[in-house]
């Protein structure tokens, strides 16, 4: 604590002198438009006159500060109206075989398209910005720009506005143009405002990239270096109240081994979500009776850690506007809607004489609404609040087939409550609070956190750093409270060549975050220390080199009797990534961890596992990503020294065919075999701690096939095999001083082998503007035993024969905005096409 201390308060005395860019930002008049104009991608209206013009735009990659080609100009022109803004423009290139084009079919896939796109930071903070973009085939994706981390700036690719743009290719290059109507964006109330604003283009056979406000890779944060859109006046959102009623309808056939049962299920739902403009920078979105049943599938795991699974969150609820939300790492939206908190305790509650007819796996979400905005002093506002209905198991008597009920899941509500203030010099000070409220027994949960990030004037240095709260009430047997607490704390460059970020995380022994968000374990103290050395300007054989080193640390808060012991783990790394003149990336990493006392591996407290020191080395390569062939190939090796022989890999290799504009092919296969891992073994009847030698064999095989039809209609596939075997070899008998006792036993029955095989095949079609018809189609295998087949094809072959799980559902949502419902009752609309 002394020495880390001590760092603190010398790295703070550092001179905060800067490298930062020092050019002003350029200026921009807005143009104020009353003309006519149809979005078709052809600027040939007399309206576009009226446009401020952006030229003469610098290449920040490949090489930084160039200006752009004479023959590779972009000309773009910027302007508004009452109702929006118009961005269009041409993008000028040798000929149509200079331009990489490929239907995505989807919003947001930008594939390896050119593209160009505009961004307004509308509050002009350097912090929050919208960014919008066009492909030469005239397909959109768009974004909310958050707050940079120490991995660079946020881009949320989940928010989705609705909006219109076109685009032709000619033989001299590909001209576009966008409407971005202002209920389509956010911004404050003042009469006369000055928003941030960029431009930026992307030619991707040559990987360059161009913006119009010079950007320099070497300073902290895209939107620190943004130009000025100055003057835009009266300009007022008009009402934003949108709806997207929904109807569906789900067909699942499962072959039940009781006859009884039917094969065949349907079921037809019907809901909405609602999006309604409080004022002009906050927003509700509700979703009623919601129906997330055509989300990818999970990417299902045998799990052999101490720790659950995170999965990735597909429901677009929970993943579009929630970047507020996710200040502080202390939501996981999962959480809502997932496994009930009981469902495992329904096995110790029945007797020999009852039987398990029906178990939820999943809670199921009544409704969920979520406000947010931010005001034009700066202050954000986000909360989120769900409810997810009581869910019960079913129990028969095996003798009187009399049935019953056992809560497992409790009628529950969830919330979120976030409090960011942006402050001067990027920096902002924040308040998270979530809370879960159960009723009835459960117990209930809170979290409170404040977060702060300083930068200096030149945005160099940063400070930062977060103090937790945990309350659990009625949690322990006497049904009292248990409070627990939490500190990070950092400090880094941020800016030039050479950056580093030195910081310090703690928690107590009764501090948790469980309840609402992703949380392994507690009562630790960890020290990082990251230094990195970047290589921006090109030259020779390659275009960017980075460098970075690795410290880390960790020990226990607190002694866990009758453990004598607090250290944990400690080790460092050196990684080096480069990117060739030719668009190749190659990278290397080695690292070393010294001996470890594993106090989770175990499952019981007052328990640790000693394990050995070892050492790691990885290679990766990854080619052009541009060409109509592409790969990659990542291979990693863990060994350890004088521990039990211990040797693992990790090899993950992918490849993408890109057959024509319409099709592509893409494969990854991710190999993962492990010798003589030693880990924590679940024995049956056993009151020992086991552990095993094991031969552990992990396969992961994923094909996806895309076509195309139009920039708006498309068909993907994707199938996904996943196997794990588990072969012990010897047992062992964990000890108190963390070292294994030989276990003559054997135990056939903790050897596994697990399958897990899924379909994804999504037609896709947006008919109107914010409209979609989906047709699902989804398989779901699986295929376990405890007799270890090490042949890959014989377990692809008996999973397929295992009871296959299809469900087919299509689901039709429509977009109504309130404001073009009332101008069609009006007057036909003559304005936009």
């Amino acid at each position: 604590m002394k020495t880390s201390t001590a760092l603190f308060i010398f790295f703070l005395l550092v001179s905060f002198r800067s490298t930062a860019q020092t050019n002003k930002p350029r200026v921009l008049d807005a143009k104020r438009t009353a003309g006519i104009l149809k979005i078709d991608g052809v600027l040939n209206e007399e309206a576009w006159k009226d446009a401020a013009v952006m030229t003469d735009l610098v290449y920040f990659r490949p090489k930084m500060g160039a200006k752009e080609n004479f023959e590779n100009r972009t000309i773009a022109y910027l302007m508004y109206s009452d109702e929006g803004i118009y961005f269009g423009g041409f993008c000028y290139e040798r000929s149509k075989d200079s331009i990489a084009t490929q239907l995505m079919g989807v919003r947001d896939g930008y594939g390896t398209n050119d593209y160009i796109g505009v961004i307004f930071d509308t509050y002009n903070d350097k912090l929050n910005g919208f960014e919008y973009f066009v492909t030469p085939l005239g397909e959109q994706w768009d974004a909310k720009m958050n707050p940079p981390s120490m991995d660079g700036d946020m881009e949320d690719f989940s928010w989705n506005g609705v909006w219109k743009s076109g685009a032709v290719i000619t033989d001299s290059g590909w001209s576009f143009e966008m409407f971005i109507p202002f209920s389509a964006i956010r911004f404050g109330k003042k009469d006369v405002q000055d928003w941030g604003v960029n431009i930026t283009r992307r030619r991707r056979k040559t990987e360059e990239q161009n913006t119009w406000n010079p950007i320099d890779v070497n300073v902290n944060g895209f939107l620190t270096q943004e130009g000025i859109w100055k003057g835009l006046s009266n300009i007022k959102p008009p009402l934003r109240l949108q709806f997207s009623p929904y109807l569906s309808v789900y067909g699942n056939h499962y072959p039940y081994n009781n006859p009884a049962e039917k094969n065949w299920t349907s079921q037809v739902n019907g809901g909405l979500d609602v999006k309604y403009g409080i004022n002009q920078a906050f927003t509700l979105d509700a979703t009623l009776i919601p129906d997330f049943g055509q989300v990818q599938s999970d990417n299902q795991v045998l799990n052999l850690t101490p720790f659950e699974v995170k999965y990735n969150e597909y429901r677009n609820f929970f993943t579009e506007g929630t970047e507020l939300f996710s200040k502080g790492n202390l939501f996981y939206s999962r959480r809502i809607g997932g496994s009930p908190i009981h469902r495992y305790d329904v096995y110790n509650e029945i007797d020999s004489s009852e039987s398990i007819i029906k178990n939820p796996t999943e809670s199921k979400l009544i409704n969920a609404t979520k406000i947010s905005g931010r005001t034009q002093s700066g202050l954000g506002i986000g909360f989120l609040n769900a409810i997810t209905k009581p869910q019960y198991a079913t129990i028969e008597n095996t003798s009187t087939k009399e049935q019953s009920q056992l809560l497992t899941d409790p009628l529950t509500n969830y919330n979120v409550f976030v409090l960011d203030q942006t402050l001067k010099h990027n920096s902002s000070v924040s308040l998270i609070n979530t809370n879960v409220w159960r009723s009835g027994k459960d117990y209930d949960a809170n979290v409170t956190a404040g977060l702060f990030e300083l930068n200096n004037k030149k945005n160099t240095y940063n400070l930062g750093g977060k103090l937790a709260v945990s309350n659990r009430f009625g949690y322990l047997s006497e049904g009292k409270t248990e409070t627990g607490f939490s500190h990070e704390l950092h400090f880094g460059k941020t800016s030039g060549r050479f950056n580093f970020n030195l910081s310090q995380e703690r928690t107590d022994t009764k501090y948790s975050s469980d309840d609402m968000g992703y949380f392994t374990n507690n009562n630790y103290i960890n020290h990082y220390l990251w230094m990195g050395y970047h290589f921006n300007e090109p030259k020779g054989w390659y275009n960017r080199i980075n460098v970075n080193f690795n410290v880390n640390s960790s020990m226990l808060a607190k002694k866990i009797a009758p453990v004598d012991e607090k250290y944990q783990s400690a080790g460092f790394n050196v990684n080096a990534n480069v990117q060739t003149k030719k668009l190749w990336f190659f990278g290397i990493f080695t690292g070393y961890n010294f001996k470890q006392n594993d106090f989770y591996e175990p499952r019981q407290t007052g328990w640790f596992f000693k394990r050995g020191s070892n050492i790691m080395v990885e290679a990766w390569a990854e080619s052009n990503d541009s060409k109509k062939y592409s790969f990659f190939i990542d291979a990693f090796t863990k060994t350890g020294i004088n521990f039990y022989g211990q040797f693992s890999a990790n090899i993950s290799m992918g490849q993408n065919f890109r057959i024509n504009n319409k099709l592509s092919l893409s494969h990854n296969l991710n190999l993962s075999p492990q010798l003589n891992n030693m880990g924590y073994t679940y024995v049956d009847g056993s009151s020992d701690i086991n552990f095993a030698k094991r031969k552990v064999n992990t396969v992961e095989n994923t094909l996806s096939v895309k076509y195309s039809f139009t920039n708006k209609m498309g068909i993907t596939f994707r199938a996904r095999h996943y196997l794990s075997t588990v072969d012990n070899k010897d047992f062992f008998i964990l000890q108190h001083d963390g070292t294994l006792k030989p276990n003559p036993d054997f135990h056939p029955d903790a050897n596994q082998n697990v399958n897990f095989f899924n379909i994804d095949m999504v037609y896709s079609w947006q008919f109107a503007p914010g409209s979609f018809i989906n047709i699902v189609w989804k398989n779901a295998t699986q295929y376990f035993s405890n007799d270890v087949e090490s042949r890959y094809f014989e377990n692809f072959k008996n999973t397929i024969k295992s009871d296959n799980n299809n469900n087919l559902s299509l689901k039709v949502i429509y977009f109504l905005d309130y404001l073009t419902l009332k101008q069609h009752v009006a007057k036909p609309d003559k304005n936009l096409k």
